[in-house]
């Protein structure tokens, strides 16, 4: 198989194949970090707005201004890793179809097409997992019964038309 060399700022990088992306799609509480997380203990890169968020001392809901600067963080740091032939799983959440195509959007002119992972859980099992948080580390936020209702109701399931989609119940 040909390899391609493409330059990352001032180090080549050989480059086999295409990167793979997943997004991790599912309402608070569904199991979305769980499996992100087996990914990442496979050598894949995990991006998380609740770890960006604790890494800059965040443990409460931050404001719009700072979901903005994160998400902007976060959309560069993707390309980053892509670029450098890195598979990743963005363990945001998608809850809303045009999010999922924003980052579709995003990663087709590298050649991307992102693969998405719907964790479909009932909102029995989503309200027994958010009990059980205490915001002690960055995948720990609590949420109330009512939030966790109102997350679940707001949540746009994908669909086979929106490209690859693996469901995982």
């Amino acid at each position: 198989m040909p390899v391609a060399v493409c330059t990352v700022g001032p180090v080549a990088v050989n480059r086999t194949r295409v990167p793979r992306v997943v997004m991790m799609c599912g309402p608070a509480g569904a199991g979305k970090t769980t499996y992100a997380k087996r990914l990442e203990r496979a050598g894949w890169t995990r991006l998380s707005y609740e770890v960006e968020f604790w890494d800059r001392g965040i443990t409460t809901m931050p404001s719009a201004e700072v979901v903005a600067e994160v998400s902007a963080d976060l959309k560069a740091r993707l390309l980053r890793y892509v670029t450098a032939g890195n598979d990743v799983v963005l363990d945001f959440g998608f809850w809303f179809r045009r999010q999922r195509d924003e980052f579709r959007a995003l990663l087709a002119p590298q050649g991307i097409v992102p693969e998405t992972v719907y964790i479909a859980t009932d909102l029995e099992t989503i309200l027994s997992r958010v009990g059980n948080r205490h915001g002690r580390w960055a995948d720990d936020w609590p949420l109330t019964e009512q939030t966790a209702t109102e997350y679940f109701e707001r949540f746009e399931p994908p669909t086979p038309e929106e490209g690859p989609l693996d469901v995982v119940r």
